[in-house]
Protein backbone atom coordinates (compact mmCIF):
# COMPACT_ATOMS: atom_id res chain seq x y z
CA UNK A 1 0.00 0.00 0.00
CA UNK A 2 1.53 3.63 -0.76
CA UNK A 3 1.79 6.08 2.24
CA UNK A 4 3.50 8.85 2.04
CA UNK A 5 4.69 11.08 5.40
CA UNK A 6 2.93 14.43 5.37
CA UNK A 7 6.12 16.26 5.43
CA UNK A 8 6.46 14.88 1.76
CA UNK A 9 4.26 17.14 0.50
CA UNK A 10 5.60 20.55 1.73
CA UNK A 11 5.51 23.43 -1.00
CA UNK A 12 9.04 22.42 -2.83
CA UNK A 13 7.99 19.13 -3.37
CA UNK A 14 4.84 20.15 -4.55
CA UNK A 15 5.71 22.72 -7.13
CA UNK A 16 8.98 20.08 -8.25
CA UNK A 17 5.75 17.62 -9.69
CA UNK A 18 4.74 20.33 -12.36
CA UNK A 19 7.77 22.45 -13.27
CA UNK A 20 10.52 20.84 -15.40
CA UNK A 21 12.64 23.76 -13.78
CA UNK A 22 12.45 22.34 -10.65
CA UNK A 23 13.16 19.07 -11.47
CA UNK A 24 11.86 15.51 -13.43
CA UNK A 25 8.26 13.94 -12.04
CA UNK A 26 6.47 10.50 -12.07
CA UNK A 27 3.26 12.23 -10.22
CA UNK A 28 0.00 10.93 -11.59
CA UNK A 29 -3.34 12.60 -10.85
CA UNK A 30 -5.69 10.19 -9.69
CA UNK A 31 -8.27 12.21 -8.28
CA UNK A 32 -9.42 15.88 -7.76
CA UNK A 33 -8.21 17.57 -4.76
CA UNK A 34 -9.55 20.79 -2.93
CA UNK A 35 -6.41 22.86 -2.07
CA UNK A 36 -5.03 25.39 -0.27
CA UNK A 37 -1.97 28.00 -1.72
CA UNK A 38 2.26 26.65 -1.05
CA UNK A 39 4.76 28.44 0.76
CA UNK A 40 7.87 29.03 -1.64
CA UNK A 41 11.33 29.72 -0.87
CA UNK A 42 12.80 32.18 -3.39
CA UNK A 43 16.98 32.96 -4.56
CA UNK A 44 18.28 35.03 -6.25
CA UNK A 45 19.53 33.81 -9.36
CA UNK A 46 21.29 36.24 -12.65
CA UNK A 47 18.72 34.94 -15.16
CA UNK A 48 15.48 36.14 -12.59
CA UNK A 49 17.08 39.84 -12.01
CA UNK A 50 18.36 39.64 -15.91
CA UNK A 51 14.56 39.42 -16.56
CA UNK A 52 13.31 41.26 -13.85
CA UNK A 53 15.14 44.29 -14.80
CA UNK A 54 13.66 44.08 -18.50
CA UNK A 55 10.04 44.26 -16.67
CA UNK A 56 11.19 47.02 -14.04
CA UNK A 57 12.12 49.11 -17.24
CA UNK A 58 8.85 48.43 -19.07
CA UNK A 59 7.26 49.91 -15.62
CA UNK A 60 5.08 46.88 -14.78
CA UNK A 61 3.72 46.18 -11.56
CA UNK A 62 1.88 43.19 -10.42
CA UNK A 63 -1.14 42.79 -7.88
CA UNK A 64 -2.20 38.88 -6.75
CA UNK A 65 -5.45 38.16 -5.19
CA UNK A 66 -4.75 35.38 -2.97
CA UNK A 67 -7.33 32.41 -2.35
CA UNK A 68 -6.48 31.20 0.85
CA UNK A 69 -5.89 33.06 4.52
CA UNK A 70 -3.40 30.74 5.97
CA UNK A 71 -1.07 31.55 2.79
CA UNK A 72 -1.26 34.93 3.24
CA UNK A 73 2.47 35.35 4.88
CA UNK A 74 4.10 33.17 3.18
CA UNK A 75 2.95 35.16 -0.41
CA UNK A 76 3.54 38.84 1.92
CA UNK A 77 7.05 37.87 1.96
CA UNK A 78 7.66 35.74 -1.22
CA UNK A 79 6.49 39.17 -2.97
CA UNK A 80 9.08 41.64 -0.36
CA UNK A 81 11.84 39.04 -1.75
CA UNK A 82 11.00 39.19 -5.50
CA UNK A 83 10.62 42.86 -4.94
CA UNK A 84 13.61 43.55 -2.90
CA UNK A 85 16.22 41.46 -6.00
CA UNK A 86 14.24 42.92 -8.82
CA UNK A 87 12.41 46.38 -8.06
CA UNK A 88 9.01 45.41 -9.30
CA UNK A 89 6.34 46.07 -7.40
CA UNK A 90 4.32 43.12 -6.35
CA UNK A 91 1.18 43.65 -3.91
CA UNK A 92 -1.05 40.47 -2.93
CA UNK A 93 -4.10 40.76 -1.33
CA UNK A 94 -5.40 38.08 0.29
CA UNK A 95 -9.41 37.79 0.43
CA UNK A 96 -10.95 36.49 3.70
CA UNK A 97 -11.98 33.16 3.84
CA UNK A 98 -14.84 31.95 2.05
CA UNK A 99 -14.97 35.31 0.21
CA UNK A 100 -12.85 34.96 -2.68
CA UNK A 101 -15.37 34.73 -6.05
CA UNK A 102 -17.21 37.51 -4.22
CA UNK A 103 -14.00 39.62 -3.61
CA UNK A 104 -12.77 38.92 -7.01
CA UNK A 105 -15.86 40.59 -8.75
CA UNK A 106 -15.59 43.17 -6.07
CA UNK A 107 -11.53 44.23 -7.34
CA UNK A 108 -11.67 43.10 -11.13
CA UNK A 109 -13.99 46.16 -11.26
CA UNK A 110 -11.75 48.41 -10.23
CA UNK A 111 -9.16 50.56 -11.81
CA UNK A 112 -6.28 48.93 -10.32
CA UNK A 113 -7.84 45.15 -10.64
CA UNK A 114 -5.77 41.70 -10.25
CA UNK A 115 -3.46 41.29 -12.76
CA UNK A 116 -3.13 37.62 -11.51
CA UNK A 117 -6.05 35.26 -9.58
CA UNK A 118 -7.19 31.86 -9.54
CA UNK A 119 -9.84 29.63 -10.43
CA UNK A 120 -10.59 26.43 -8.89
CA UNK A 121 -10.40 24.29 -12.32
CA UNK A 122 -13.33 24.23 -14.41
CA UNK A 123 -16.23 25.41 -12.56
CA UNK A 124 -14.01 28.67 -11.60
CA UNK A 125 -12.89 29.38 -15.25
CA UNK A 126 -16.70 29.23 -16.62
CA UNK A 127 -17.40 32.52 -14.61
CA UNK A 128 -14.00 34.12 -15.42
CA UNK A 129 -13.10 32.78 -18.90
CA UNK A 130 -13.36 36.24 -20.44
CA UNK A 131 -10.47 37.80 -18.39
CA UNK A 132 -7.85 34.45 -18.82
CA UNK A 133 -5.00 35.36 -20.50
CA UNK A 134 -3.92 32.72 -23.31
CA UNK A 135 -0.93 31.26 -21.49
CA UNK A 136 -0.36 29.00 -24.31
CA UNK A 137 2.93 30.93 -25.48
CA UNK A 138 4.07 31.22 -22.02
CA UNK A 139 7.33 30.79 -20.24
CA UNK A 140 5.85 29.94 -17.57
CA UNK A 141 3.39 27.14 -19.64
CA UNK A 142 6.76 25.61 -20.79
CA UNK A 143 7.87 24.37 -18.12
CA UNK A 144 4.67 21.62 -17.51
CA UNK A 145 6.17 18.46 -17.27
CA UNK A 146 2.09 17.36 -18.12
CA UNK A 147 -1.01 19.23 -19.98
CA UNK A 148 -2.65 17.38 -17.17
CA UNK A 149 -1.81 21.03 -14.89
CA UNK A 150 -3.17 23.10 -17.92
CA UNK A 151 -6.79 24.19 -17.21
CA UNK A 152 -7.94 25.00 -20.81
CA UNK A 153 -11.24 26.50 -22.22
CA UNK A 154 -13.60 25.21 -24.55
CA UNK A 155 -11.50 26.53 -27.32
CA UNK A 156 -8.19 24.80 -26.10
CA UNK A 157 -6.75 27.64 -24.86
CA UNK A 158 -4.73 27.76 -22.14
CA UNK A 159 -6.51 30.05 -19.26
CA UNK A 160 -4.90 28.54 -16.28
CA UNK A 161 -1.86 26.71 -14.91
CA UNK A 162 -1.93 24.73 -11.52
CA UNK A 163 0.21 26.45 -8.90
CA UNK A 164 0.14 23.69 -6.69
CA UNK A 165 -0.15 19.69 -6.08
CA UNK A 166 -1.58 18.26 -2.96
CA UNK A 167 -2.59 15.17 -1.46
CA UNK A 168 -5.81 14.27 0.87
CA UNK A 169 -6.61 11.19 2.69
CA UNK A 170 -7.13 9.68 6.37
CA UNK A 171 -3.92 11.01 8.36
CA UNK A 172 -3.08 9.04 11.72
CA UNK A 173 -1.95 9.17 15.05
CA UNK A 174 1.02 6.63 14.47
CA UNK A 175 1.91 6.42 17.98
CA UNK A 176 -1.90 5.65 19.54
CA UNK A 177 -2.58 3.12 16.79
CA UNK A 178 0.89 1.41 17.41
CA UNK A 179 -0.02 1.17 20.92
CA UNK A 180 -3.32 0.13 19.84
CA UNK A 181 -2.10 -2.90 17.73
CA UNK A 182 -0.11 -4.30 20.88
CA UNK A 183 -3.24 -4.62 22.91
CA UNK A 184 -4.68 -8.22 23.69
CA UNK A 185 -7.56 -9.02 21.05
CA UNK A 186 -6.14 -5.99 18.33
CA UNK A 187 -8.04 -6.41 14.89
CA UNK A 188 -4.22 -5.65 13.62
CA UNK A 189 -1.01 -6.45 14.42
CA UNK A 190 0.13 -3.54 12.67
CA UNK A 191 -0.91 0.02 10.76
CA UNK A 192 0.36 -1.48 7.58
CA UNK A 193 -2.30 -4.09 7.66
CA UNK A 194 -5.25 -1.08 7.02
CA UNK A 195 -5.45 -1.84 3.27
CA UNK A 196 -9.45 -2.01 2.62
CA UNK A 197 -12.52 -0.53 3.59
CA UNK A 198 -13.17 -3.94 5.63
CA UNK A 199 -10.37 -3.46 7.82
CA UNK A 200 -10.53 -0.19 8.31
CA UNK A 201 -13.75 0.02 9.29
CA UNK A 202 -13.35 -3.54 11.84
CA UNK A 203 -10.46 -1.44 13.58
CA UNK A 204 -12.26 1.89 14.03
CA UNK A 205 -15.23 -0.02 15.81
CA UNK A 206 -12.61 -1.99 17.81
CA UNK A 207 -11.35 1.52 18.73
CA UNK A 208 -14.72 2.82 19.47
CA UNK A 209 -16.04 -0.21 21.43
CA UNK A 210 -12.42 0.27 23.57
CA UNK A 211 -12.22 3.50 24.58
CA UNK A 212 -11.89 3.25 27.93
CA UNK A 213 -9.47 0.19 27.46
CA UNK A 214 -7.45 1.74 25.69
CA UNK A 215 -7.16 5.44 27.91
CA UNK A 216 -6.93 3.38 30.86
CA UNK A 217 -4.01 1.02 29.52
CA UNK A 218 -1.60 3.92 27.98
CA UNK A 219 -2.97 7.06 29.80
CA UNK A 220 -4.77 8.52 26.75
CA UNK A 221 -7.74 11.07 26.23
CA UNK A 222 -9.73 9.18 23.54
CA UNK A 223 -13.23 10.03 22.70
CA UNK A 224 -13.22 8.80 19.23
CA UNK A 225 -11.83 6.64 16.33
CA UNK A 226 -12.16 9.66 14.21
CA UNK A 227 -12.42 13.71 14.76
CA UNK A 228 -15.71 15.16 13.86
CA UNK A 229 -17.15 15.15 10.49
CA UNK A 230 -18.31 18.63 11.02
CA UNK A 231 -21.15 20.16 8.48
CA UNK A 232 -19.85 23.47 9.45
CA UNK A 233 -19.04 25.07 6.45
CA UNK A 234 -15.18 25.57 7.69
CA UNK A 235 -15.46 21.82 7.94
CA UNK A 236 -18.38 20.06 5.01
CA UNK A 237 -16.01 20.85 2.48
CA UNK A 238 -13.95 17.65 3.63
CA UNK A 239 -17.27 15.20 2.67
CA UNK A 240 -18.96 17.16 -0.04
CA UNK A 241 -15.76 17.91 -2.41
CA UNK A 242 -12.98 15.31 -0.94
CA UNK A 243 -14.89 12.40 0.33
CA UNK A 244 -17.28 12.75 -2.72
CA UNK A 245 -14.81 12.76 -5.08
CA UNK A 246 -14.15 8.96 -4.29
CA UNK A 247 -17.34 7.23 -5.39
CA UNK A 248 -17.36 9.70 -8.46
CA UNK A 249 -13.37 8.79 -9.45
CA UNK A 250 -14.54 5.31 -9.03
CA UNK A 251 -17.34 5.31 -11.51
CA UNK A 252 -15.46 7.56 -14.31
CA UNK A 253 -12.91 4.48 -14.29
CA UNK A 254 -15.59 1.57 -14.64
CA UNK A 255 -17.14 3.65 -17.63
CA UNK A 256 -14.18 4.81 -18.92
CA UNK A 257 -15.07 8.19 -19.06
CA UNK A 258 -13.38 11.63 -17.78
CA UNK A 259 -16.54 13.62 -17.69
CA UNK A 260 -20.64 13.21 -17.74
CA UNK A 261 -23.25 15.74 -17.07
CA UNK A 262 -25.09 13.53 -14.86
CA UNK A 263 -23.38 10.66 -12.66
CA UNK A 264 -25.32 6.86 -12.26
CA UNK A 265 -24.28 6.62 -8.36
CA UNK A 266 -23.11 3.23 -9.11
CA UNK A 267 -20.83 3.80 -6.03
CA UNK A 268 -22.96 5.83 -3.62
CA UNK A 269 -23.47 3.17 -1.19
CA UNK A 270 -20.06 3.12 -0.76
CA UNK A 271 -19.98 6.92 -0.01
CA UNK A 272 -22.59 6.42 2.70
CA UNK A 273 -21.16 3.35 4.27
CA UNK A 274 -17.17 5.47 4.98
CA UNK A 275 -19.52 8.32 6.07
CA UNK A 276 -21.45 6.31 8.26
CA UNK A 277 -18.39 4.96 9.26
CA UNK A 278 -17.05 8.24 10.40
CA UNK A 279 -19.68 9.86 12.72
CA UNK A 280 -20.91 6.26 14.30
CA UNK A 281 -16.70 6.04 15.40
CA UNK A 282 -16.76 10.14 16.29
CA UNK A 283 -15.30 12.07 19.32
CA UNK A 284 -19.51 12.96 19.22
CA UNK A 285 -22.84 12.29 18.65
CA UNK A 286 -23.82 12.44 15.23
CA UNK A 287 -26.56 14.57 16.24
CA UNK A 288 -23.84 17.59 16.70
CA UNK A 289 -22.06 17.38 13.55
CA UNK A 290 -24.19 20.49 12.00
CA UNK A 291 -22.42 22.54 13.86
CA UNK A 292 -18.93 21.19 14.58
CA UNK A 293 -16.07 23.02 12.81
CA UNK A 294 -12.95 22.24 11.02
CA UNK A 295 -11.06 23.86 13.71
CA UNK A 296 -12.97 21.60 16.40
CA UNK A 297 -11.76 18.33 14.01
CA UNK A 298 -7.87 19.68 13.93
CA UNK A 299 -8.22 20.53 17.93
CA UNK A 300 -9.47 16.94 19.12
CA UNK A 301 -7.09 15.54 16.84
CA UNK A 302 -3.99 17.91 17.91
CA UNK A 303 -5.48 16.94 21.59
CA UNK A 304 -5.13 13.28 21.12
CA UNK A 305 -8.84 12.94 21.47
CA UNK A 306 -9.35 11.04 17.82
CA UNK A 307 -7.03 8.49 15.95
CA UNK A 308 -7.69 9.22 12.44
CA UNK A 309 -8.38 12.64 10.81
CA UNK A 310 -9.83 12.88 7.19
CA UNK A 311 -7.38 16.02 5.79
CA UNK A 312 -4.50 16.58 3.57
CA UNK A 313 -1.12 18.01 3.50
CA UNK A 314 -2.26 21.19 3.96
CA UNK A 315 -2.48 20.34 7.26
CA UNK A 316 0.64 20.20 7.66
CA UNK A 317 1.87 23.17 9.41
CA UNK A 318 -1.16 23.13 11.57
CA UNK A 319 -0.19 19.69 13.40
CA UNK A 320 3.56 20.67 13.49
CA UNK A 321 3.39 24.41 14.16
CA UNK A 322 3.80 23.90 17.86
CA UNK A 323 5.72 21.19 18.46
CA UNK A 324 2.60 18.79 19.09
CA UNK A 325 2.97 16.65 16.35
CA UNK A 326 6.86 15.65 14.21
CA UNK A 327 7.09 14.34 10.95
CA UNK A 328 7.68 10.46 13.11
CA UNK A 329 4.07 11.32 14.87
CA UNK A 330 1.82 11.24 11.60
CA UNK A 331 1.30 9.18 8.58
CA UNK A 332 -1.55 9.30 5.93
CA UNK A 333 -3.57 6.29 4.07
CA UNK A 334 -6.21 6.15 1.49
CA UNK A 335 -9.73 6.91 1.81
CA UNK A 336 -10.94 2.98 0.92
CA UNK A 337 -14.60 2.83 0.42
CA UNK A 338 -14.50 -0.64 -1.09
CA UNK A 339 -14.06 -0.26 -4.38
CA UNK A 340 -11.32 -1.32 -6.44
CA UNK A 341 -8.00 -2.55 -5.91
CA UNK A 342 -7.53 -1.40 -2.27
CA UNK A 343 -4.48 -3.39 -1.51
CA UNK A 344 -2.70 -0.96 -4.10
CA UNK A 345 -4.71 2.21 -3.49
CA UNK A 346 -2.63 5.56 -3.67
CA UNK A 347 -3.77 9.02 -1.93
CA UNK A 348 -5.97 11.30 -3.55
CA UNK A 349 -3.64 13.70 -5.42
CA UNK A 350 -3.93 16.56 -8.04
CA UNK A 351 -5.16 20.08 -8.03
CA UNK A 352 -8.41 22.70 -8.30
CA UNK A 353 -6.17 25.91 -8.11
CA UNK A 354 -5.05 27.33 -10.91
CA UNK A 355 -3.09 31.01 -11.35
CA UNK A 356 -5.21 32.90 -14.52
CA UNK A 357 -3.20 36.30 -15.45
CA UNK A 358 -6.07 38.67 -16.18
CA UNK A 359 -5.66 39.79 -19.76
CA UNK A 360 -7.75 43.02 -19.51
CA UNK A 361 -5.13 44.50 -17.38
CA UNK A 362 -1.63 46.82 -19.08
CA UNK A 363 0.68 45.41 -21.55
CA UNK A 364 2.96 46.38 -18.99
CA UNK A 365 1.67 44.49 -15.88
CA UNK A 366 0.69 41.37 -17.78
CA UNK A 367 4.40 41.61 -18.32
CA UNK A 368 5.26 41.91 -15.11
CA UNK A 369 2.71 39.26 -13.93
CA UNK A 370 4.04 36.33 -16.58
CA UNK A 371 7.44 37.29 -15.12
CA UNK A 372 6.79 36.99 -11.64
CA UNK A 373 4.96 33.70 -12.17
CA UNK A 374 7.57 32.39 -14.13
CA UNK A 375 10.24 33.49 -11.16
CA UNK A 376 8.62 31.93 -8.24
CA UNK A 377 8.74 28.21 -9.78
CA UNK A 378 12.49 28.65 -11.62
CA UNK A 379 14.32 30.61 -9.06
Amino acid sequence: MKRKVLSVMLASAMLATMFTGCGDSSTTDSNAAATTGNDAAATTTEAADTDAAKTDAAGGSVYYLNFKPEQDQAWQDLAATYTEQTGVPVTVITAADGTYEQTLKSEIAKTEAPTLFQVNGPVGLANWKDYCLDLSNSEIYSHLTSDDYALKNDAGEVSGIAYVIETYGIIYNKTILNDYCTMDNAVISSPEDINNFETLKAVADDIQARLDEINDQFGYDLKGAFTSAGMDGSSDWRFKTHLANLPIYFEYQADGIGTTKEIKGTYLDNYRDIWNLYINNSTCDPAELAAKTGDDSRNEFLAGQAVFFQNGSWEYGNLTADGTFTDDDLAMIPIYIGVGDEANQGLCTGTENYWCVNKEADEADIQATLDFMNWCVTS
